[in-house]
């Protein structure tokens, strides 16, 4: 949210006996009798009773099945509002906050007012630091998120030591699952690292039904070169060319930094500046994530003898453009990631398609940000210290506004060319922006189109769109 070959063993379990006098019998018997009590209610399913993975031991795992959190697994992580990333909530441990119940856990945001009369929240965060670390291996966790805007569930990883690479991001993360309340249909699943701050996020989205709907397995496979993140199974988002870096230093040998311990940590997070705060919609007699397991499973052992990819750069066309298909010649799927994509966030809703050569997005709703309607295209070649001329055609239905950037979307977000507000007009006009590449070579660069969020949804049309290097 936010070292060497090593053969990694499974961690071994410590059990302390308590030690009572001879003299009080009964006193023991009872002791005795709640220790069992006690662990029957933590969990009730043994290690023969989880699905096992072909190549995989079990290394630990929480049903949720008693009554109580497990302390020798998890603790509570309590914070105060405004901890990370502008979020509202107070981290408690309270029991109205985290509690087990009919075999899940239970992350419950509640929503009360302060001395002042303010809106006040609080929320549930846990986590298995120094308890349950580990490093490799596959976290499979089922769960079913809550919906409201607002609502931030997720299940994620740090290191066990935040500051060995550097503080974050240089250390390291891995979001398994992250949801936002409002748009309970797209889940992501993201790696964050480096310096300058980088990540690369994979987002999968269910049609006709919402994670909030019922539950689903997220799961990810951590290894020394690569990691694979899966949602019921199926594997949507794959990354093996991370780095990190301290600022004016060399990167650290790869595979840096995720060759460290890592643990497992819960939440339901509430605001934020990527959620945005709740608002009259948001229910919270309803704001509970629910996780039903949390499983990891690791191999034997591992080849920590890995090296980095190459980057590879796609080629540009024949006469120079570094987008594909610019002309729009060539009808195209706009919901796939091959070429254009067209995209809604936020409250956006509409359409794109391509005909005679142009690029048409009509809207229905503009949403709340400037990225609720976008049409973009990854993969673009940015390389440090070359200059780029985009041009491109466009008019609209009626007068009115978009944005149009090129991103980083694996290095931070940052642009390359800056978010630049243009005023189309009925007729048809070309636009010619040119930029310089100072950033590190990226072989990921995104041409984007936002039109959300303008005061309008009249429809517009982009065509003879180029990107090309100049000399």
């Amino acid at each position: 949210m936010k070292k060497k070959n090593v053969k990694i063993v499974g961690l071994v379990a410590l059990l302390l006996l308590g030690v009572t006098g001879c003299s009080d019998k009964a006193n023991k018997k009872n002791s005795e009798q709640e220790t069992v009590k006690e662990s029957e209610q933590k969990n009730q399913t043994g290690d023969e009773d989880v699905p096992q993975f072909e190549g995989y031991d079990l290394l630990w795992h929480d049903e949720f099945n008693g009554t109580a959190l497990d302390d020798t697994i998890w603790s509570y992580d309590p914070h105060e509002p405004g901890w990370t990333n502008e979020e509202l909530q107070e981290y408690t441990q309270s029991e109205e906050n985290v509690f087990v119940k009919d075999g899940n856990l239970v992350l419950k945001a509640i929503k009360t007012t302060d001395e002042s009369g303010k809106d006040y929240y609080t929320s549930g965060k846990i986590k298995t630091q120094n308890k349950k670390d580990f490093m490799y291996g596959k976290v499979v966790a089922r769960a079913k998120v809550p919906e409201g805007k607002g609502l931030w569930p997720a299940i994620w990883m740090m290191p066990t030591d935040e500051g060995f690479y550097g503080q974050w991001p240089k250390c390291g993360e891995i979001d398994i699952m992250e949801t936002l309340g409002n748009q309970t249909e797209i889940a992501y699943g993201t790696i964050h690292y480096g310096e300058p701050h980088a990540e690369q996020q994979g987002i999968y989205t269910l049609e006709g039904t919402t994670f909030a709907d019922d539950f689903h397995e997220f799961s990810v496979e951590w290894e020394p070169g690569e990691m694979r993140f899966y949602i019921d199974g199926n594997l949507y988002h794959t990354v093996n060319d991370w780095f990190t870096a301290v600022s004016g230093e060399d990167e650290k040998p790869y595979p840096a930094p995720f060759n460290q311990t890592f643990f497992v940590q819960l939440n339901l997070a509430v605001g934020g500046t990527w959620p945005g705060n709740p608002d009259d919609t948001t229910n919270f007699d309803n704001a509970e994530f629910l996780v039903d397991y949390v499983r990891v499973y690791q191999k034997s052992e591992y080849d920590t003898n890995v090296k980095k990819p190459e980057k590879t750069f796609r080629e540009p066309t024949e006469d120079g453009n570094l987008l594909y298909n610019g002309d729009f010649a060539e009808a195209e799927d706009l919901l796939d990631e091959e070429n254009w994509s067209f995209l809604l966030f936020e409250g956006g809703e509409g359409s794109a398609a391509i005909e005679n050569g142009e690029l048409i997005i009509t809207t229905q709703k503009e949403g709340s940000v400037d990225y609720s309607v976008q049409i973009v295209q990854p993969e673009l070649p940015m390389r440090k210290g070359q200059k780029y001329r985009l041009t491109f055609e466009a008019c609209a239905d009626e007068d009115r506004q978009m944005i149009v950037c090129v991103s980083a979307p694996t290095a931070g977000w940052i642009r390359y060319l800056a978010d630049t507000t243009l005023d189309l007009g009925t007729d048809w006009q070309t636009y010619t922006y040119d930029f310089e590449m100072t950033e590190k070579d990226d072989n990921n660069g995104r041409m984007e189109f936002n039109m959300g969020h303008k005061g309008s949804s009249a429809r517009i049309r982009i065509k003879n769109v180029r990107i090309e290097v100049v000399e």
